[in-house]
């Protein structure tokens, strides 16, 4: 089976039409009010849609699509990391076609880490929103995906990155703007929300399942969770000697956003980071025009052909900034992972933890394997675990294996595919047989 690159899978489709009514606030709460109203950008057919799964090769995992798609964009209130009044973009993508008068379970979806300020999910031609198509919508369910903090449409200063609580409120205000959106557009929602999300997107809904859980149970009716990917144990990701897949991007990424949120990651800049890096590393990301790529070919972060993870990461941070966050249990770096992690709370609903064994970025042993053994610790069945590697190496491996020598081209193009191309289809085909259960 070949599943194409996620910047190269697509579909040409139809232009946007206005549509009517924004929704109001309910009991004076602005938050997931609709700050525009929703527009339709396209109706992709199931015809266009199995196209575009067959010439990728998703359709073996996909299935064929049962109903035509509306991707309808949405620009919604929200709050910030101190609960300030600040707004978020998004997409609704709703079956159509045979499927208009069907009964829909809505799945709130949290995207990955995007390094890209401009992107937003409300595009017909992005890979992570046909994915959601092929997956979920073409499937009967409706879609709602936020584009968080910072993006696209969004006014917020910055990406709050990996911080739970506003990943978790920017997830759940857009539950509140599709619900607005079906009620303009007589769309009819069962009331049940499943919650999903992959790498990044697997924090922000395991956060924001927790959240609805704690806090919002009798407004959201969550019946399941599935979390794929997602770095669920963050401080225990900063006692790790060697540097994940990515580091470069990612961690430079967290500590720069931390810092923002909590004012006391370091006290200087220069402390945390090298030159240059530090003298543009507080607002490089996310970037007006550079994509994973270009940061590295235009020499903005370190990376390309031979540079391994602990190079780079030697490359941007000082050494005692690193050291003192791996071993220092009051290094306020550290403080903050503790903050945001998601261990120590019972889920109520169904919930299924995806991630393959193999994954450089966010290996399961740290994140999904500590996960399920704190839930399971205090005697909870609810909660699951499933590992798509096998999948991934007989898709992808050489023979159906994973490649071991490491100074292959296969070996670099397996693992430097595997958190980003191979590992996601598997782990939602996991979470729609959950949902298929449930819905």
């Amino acid at each position: 089976m070949k599943i194409t690159s996620r910047h190269t899978v697509g579909l040409t489709l139809l232009g946007a039409v206005m549509l009517t009514a924004c929704g109001g606030s309910d009991n004076g709460d602005k938050r997931g009010t609709l700050l525009e109203t929703p527009q339709l950008l396209a109706t992709v057919t199931a015809a266009q849609v199995d196209a575009g799964t067959a010439s990728s090769g998703l359709q073996p995992v996909s299935g064929k699509a049962k109903c035509d798609v509306q991707i309808i964009s949405l620009n919604y209130a929200t709050v910030g990391v101190n609960q300030e009044e600040t707004n978020s973009s998004g997409v609704m993508l709703v079956p159509a076609g045979t499927c208009a008068s069907n009964s829909l379970p809505l799945v709130a979806y949290a995207k990955g880490t995007d390094v890209q300020k401009p992107r937003t999910l409300a595009n017909p031609n992005d890979p992570e929103t046909f994915l959601l198509m092929a997956m979920y919508a073409a499937q009967g369910y409706a879609v709602v995906a936020t584009d968080y903090l910072g993006f696209a449409k969004s006014s917020y200063s910055y990406h709050p990155y990996l911080h739970a609580d506003s990943e978790a409120s920017s997830v759940i205000d857009s539950i509140r703007a599709a619900r607005r959106t079906a009620s303009s557009r007589n769309i009819n929602l069962s009331g049940k929300v499943m919650l999903t999300g992959y790498s990044q997107g697997g924090h922000s809904s395991f956060a924001a399942q927790r959240a609805i859980e704690r806090d919002l149970s009798g407004e959201i009716g969550v019946v399941a969770g599935a979390h794929l990917a997602g770095p669920y144990n963050l401080s225990g990701s900063f006692k790790l000697t060697d540097a994940i897949a990515g580091y470069q991007f990612f961690v430079p990424y967290l500590v720069t956003s931390w810092q923002k949120a909590y004012g006391n990651v370091y006290s200087n800049v220069n402390q945390a980071f090298k030159a240059p890096y530090a003298s543009y590393i507080e607002n490089l990301l996310p970037n007006p025009t550079l994509n994973y790529t270009t940061l590295v070919t235009s020499g903005t972060l370190p990376g390309g052909p031979g540079v391994t993870p602990n190079q780079a990461r030697d490359a941007v941070f000082q050494p005692a900034f690193i050291t003192d966050s791996q071993t220092n249990p009051n290094n306020a770096l550290f403080q903050a992972a503790k903050r945001n992690d998601l261990l120590g709370w019972n889920p109520k609903a169904r919930t299924l933890l995806c991630g393959g064994a193999g994954d450089p970025t966010v290996p399961p042993a740290v994140h999904r394997d500590v996960a399920q053994a704190d839930f399971s610790s205090r005697g909870l069945t609810n909660v699951t675990s499933v590992d798509v590697d096998p999948q991934v190496q007989a898709a992808f491996g050489v023979g159906g294996r994973a490649p071991t020598d490491p100074t292959s081209a296969a070996f670099a193009t397996y693992y430097g595919n595997y958190h980003g191309i191979y590992e996601p289809p598997f782990c939602h085909a996991a979470a729609r047989a959950v949902f298929d259960a449930l819905k």
